[in-house]
């Protein structure tokens, strides 16, 4: 049933649950999982149009996303990575439609108000703009 899973990462402790989620499903469904993880500072929203060199905060997401890969892999995942850059709803959608994904997964802060408006807003326009399957996972609390 969900033979391409799109897990979409914050590079955050809250990605945490939502792997432990993934995880399991995956390994139930025989799965194929995609980390994604969609840069947006300054230097990956201009990177193509200024030719801007990789910056030190796109460097440590491209890392964070191998050491999840790895982890998932010692688990007899099959597990690739891919740091998009950009406006994380947008990509996101892009990526998800691209590789015929079956779910797209996402974890949920549990913010409220000002958090909401700026985190819940990546949830939102995926959700409503896609037809794929959207399994969304609550972060811990911290």
């Amino acid at each position: 049933m969900y033979r391409k899973i799109l897990v979409a990462l914050e590079c955050e402790p809250a990605d945490r649950n939502l792997l432990d989620h993934v995880t399991m499903l995956a390994r139930q469904m025989h799965s194929e999982l995609l980390l994604l993880h969609v840069a947006d500072g300054y230097a990956a929203r201009h990177f193509h149009q200024l030719a801007l060199a990789e910056s030190d905060e796109m460097k440590a997401d491209r890392a964070y996303l191998e050491a999840a890969a790895t982890r998932l892999r010692a688990c007899g995942l099959t597990v690739h990575t891919q740091l998009a850059l950009g406006e994380p709803p947008k990509e996101i959608l892009k990526v998800a439609a691209a590789g015929r994904f079956d779910l797209i997964a996402m974890g949920s802060h549990g913010h409220r108000f000002f958090g909401d408006l700026f985190h819940g807003s990546t949830i939102r326009e995926v959700r409503h703009k896609t037809t794929i399957p959207v399994l969304l996972v609550r972060g811990e609390k911290s």
